[in-house]
């Protein structure tokens, strides 16, 4: 298998990595600079502008400068380059990451999945086998703490998902604030230039950069690369120029001590302001959730050589210029680019912002793929945009969504350091989520010494709660954005998870009893008409009870029953030979078969995908597998019967030597006549599913609305009456996401109440 087929089948993990060649890995670094650092890079647009946004003012002797750069530096170096680049990247999922990624191994390795159906023959896949290491007395607790206590189970769970809400609102954050900084600088050379302009001009870019979306990742990489390199290459140029032009000094600003001055001379104030620092690592989130998207050698290598010094520099040389400019702090960034390049550097600042946004939007697809797989977001359309990069996707409707809302944001507030301060508490929240997850990881997963995770909790989580209550006060000042926004979706996510679990309850509840299936004999009383029916579940075993529903009201069915049951496991992907599982319900003579098919989180349902010709393939080569295994032991069983009555005859040739030698060609003819028989059985069955198969086939799919109780609270009966209903209504059909052809397709409709 050639790497790029490989790519396709099992996405960039790192067993795939090992065959990659040099070429590929720094083709793939100089992709992840257009997708994943353009985020990152376009921060030192606003970062300055938001920390001194508040009462911060600054004094002559520069302490206030000196401080928020040592801020500035210290948490890019310990959160973007040591923990992120060095210790959580380590920790991806089968070459996964994000949120999800992080929670996928926890649910594996200590039993915390949430998803319905689970069956030991997940275990055996390739990508969910785990390393057989020595259990510590810290993973066994954890493990026991979360299986005695479900509660705790479901709020990690909540707390997972707020995480994730978080990084959805900043996937609408991103590209108002990138954008409006970017264009607004024009008003420094066009003052007389109203506001009003300034924001349809942004408007105008988001509804371009959105627009580009569909075209996929892989062909936005290779158009916005360029620009990224060329805006790095801006900023390290500019902040060295800078550095030597105002301020030489400035390099002793790297001192942690002028954090500590920082604090002590401004104080509450100083704390406050620490909101705006944290914009300067927005898009390290996104930068382990694109981990699919590439490659984790790939993405430290741009990182660790462009990146991260191109960054250091620009601050740098920021606040080399604000040193002796106090009052440009609310335009420094433009005000600081030598007049002779100004206009150049803002063409290339406008379009890295567009690039800026790119990251998030990317990150966000993976998300919701995501999301959808494991139950907690209504079904979309995902369509997968590149044929060599497996996990690049596009999904129109996420894609729109956003973009009204970013259009919303920029409208609506107007102003970056708004923005600036919802962006700041979206992105502390999303940091936190991933630092307590990574803490579980390396006890439970890793099996490393508590004193190592706590550590690791106390060193980044520290840090990180230092801003997010500084964020949290700025609630009226802007942050309610981000909180409401997040508030939503995790209403939604959450709603659509505790609906779709029900109705797995009630699917549970209501089986077909196989006692009775099996009393109706091998007609199932009902007329058996030609054709395949494949009846959709949500189960894995016993007989589902919309099809009880459908033969009670329509007494006939197909000669070849199927049922079909699509699920997650909780892996990114499962090869192809591995998604199918087929076995036979109840008595051979029934003709009724089940079809487990199984996807990863990270894993799509190609509209194109062939699925009734592989299933019959399959159900052919399961029958035969099966009569070719019982013909074998028969035979096995005939045959060691034929040598004991052999030997048996032959201890007493010397009497009735006739009738022994009789009864030996009768054993043997006997054992001849089990085959071929049994070889005419299975070529009948096998012709009997084809020929099915040519009389057409037709889909039954369970239509079901739920209804809250009558005993039901308020809130429950707006949640599955008002939410969970109006998303059942207006996501896309399961028939749909299946390609199920309009003519073949059956719907039965059952209430269920919960």
């Amino acid at each position: 298998m050639n790497p790029s087929a490989e790519f396709v089948e099992h996405g960039m993990s790192q067993e795939n990595l090992k065959r990659v060649s040099r070429t590929t890995v720094l083709k793939l670094a100089y992709q992840s600079l257009g997708v994943v650092y353009g985020d990152l890079s376009i921060s030192p647009l606003y970062v300055y502008k938001t920390t001194f946004s508040g009462k911060l003012s600054l004094q002559e002797n520069d302490e206030e400068i000196f401080g928020v750069l040592s801020f500035i530096f210290w948490t890019i170096t310990l959160i973007a380059l040591f923990k992120y680049i060095f210790i959580v990247m380590l920790a991806d999922d089968n070459g996964e990451g994000g949120t999800f990624a992080l929670y996928s191994l926890l649910c594996r390795h200590a039993g915390l999945s949430i998803l319905p159906n689970q069956q030991d023959a997940e275990k055996n896949l390739p990508s969910y086998l785990t390393e057989e290491s020595a259990e510590t007395w810290q993973s066994s607790a954890l493990k026991s703490f979360f299986k005695k206590h479900p509660r705790f189970r479901k709020g990690l769970f909540i707390f997972v998902l707020l995480g994730t809400c978080m990084a959805i609102g900043d996937g609408v954050l991103t590209p108002a604030i990138s954008v409006l900084s970017a264009v607004s600088g024009i008003k420094l050379k066009i003052a007389e230039l109203h506001e009003n302009y300034v924001i349809i001009t942004s408007c105008i870019i988001l509804v371009g950069l959105f627009s580009l979306q569909h075209h996929g990742t892989h062909r936005v990489a290779f158009m916005f690369a360029p620009v990224v390199i060329s805006w790095l290459l801006c900023l390290a140029g500019i902040g060295v120029y800078n550095i030597f032009r105002w301020n030489s000094h400035v390099y002793r600003a790297l001192s942690p001590i002028y954090m500590l001055k920082f604090l002590r001379s401004t104080r509450v104030e100083g704390w406050l302001s620490l909101g705006g620092v944290v914009l300067s690592i927005t898009g390290v989130e996104a930068m382990f959730a694109n981990l699919g998207h590439f490659s984790p050698l790939s993405i430290k290598m741009a990182f660790t050589f462009l990146v991260y010094p191109s960054l250091v520099l620009a601050y740098m040389g920021e606040a080399a210029y604000l040193s002796k400019h106090h009052e440009d702090i609310q335009r420094s960034f433009y005000k600081a680019i030598p007049e002779a390049v100004f206009w150049p550097v803002f063409i290339v600042a406008t379009f890295a912002a567009v690039v800026g946004s790119q990251a998030v939007i990317s990150a966000t697809f993976s998300i919701i793929s995501q999301c959808c797989a494991l139950n907690c977001f209504p079904h979309v359309r995902i369509i997968h945009t590149s044929s060599k990069i497996y996990g690049q996707i596009y999904i129109p409707e996420v894609n729109w969504l956003l973009m009204c809302l970013s259009l919303a944001v920029t409208i609506g507030l107007r102003d970056t350091n708004m923005m600036g301060h919802a962006y700041g508490l979206a992105v502390t929240t999303i940091m936190f989520v991933t630092t307590c997850l990574m803490a579980l990881v390396m006890i439970i997963v890793w099996k490393q010494k508590i004193i190592s995770a706590v550590s690791f909790l106390l060193l980044f989580g520290s840090l990180e709660l230092l801003y997010i209550p500084a964020c949290m006060f700025k609630v009226p000042e802007g942050a309610w954005i981000a909180l409401v926004m997040s508030c939503v979706f995790m209403a939604v996510m959450y709603v659509w998870h505790y609906g779709t679990m029900k109705k797995h309850q009630f699917d549970v509840e209501n089986k077909v009893s196989m006692n009775r299936i099996v009393s109706l004999g091998p007609s199932l009383g009902m007329v058996r008409v030609p054709g395949i029916g494949l009846v959709y579940s949500n189960l894995v075993t016993g007989i589902p009870a919309v099809f009880g529903h459908f033969v009670t009201n329509l007494p006939a069915f197909h000669q070849v029953l199927v049922f079909v049951c699509i699920k997650s496991v909780q892996v990114p992907y499962v090869s192809e030979k591995e998604q199918l599982l087929i076995g036979r319900v109840g008595p051979k003579e029934c003709g009724m078969y089940r079809c487990i098919l199984r996807y990863g989180y990270k894993d799509l349902q190609q509209e194109n995908y062939n699925f009734e010709n592989r299933l019959v393939s399959r159900l052919v080569q399961f029958v035969e597998t099966e009569e070719e295994s019982a013909s074998k032991a028969r035979a096995d069983f005939c045959l060691e019967f034929e040598n004991l009555n052999t030997e048996t005859f032959d201890f007493s040739v010397h009497s009735i030597e006739g009738d022994s030698v009789k009864s030996a060609h009768d054993i043997q003819a006997m054992t001849s006549g089990i085959r071929h028989v049994e070889s005419f059985v299975l070529k009948d069955e096998s012709l009997h599913i084809l020929r099915a198969k040519e009389s057409g086939v037709t889909y039954v799919l369970g239509h079901s609305y739920a209804k809250a109780k009558k005993s039901s609270s308020i809130f429950k009966k707006f949640a599955i009456d008002a939410v969970y209903a109006f998303l059942s209504k207006n996501c896309r059909e399961p028939n749909i996401l299946m390609n199920v052809p309009p003519t073949s397709l059956l719907e039965v409709g059952m209430v269920y109440y919960v």
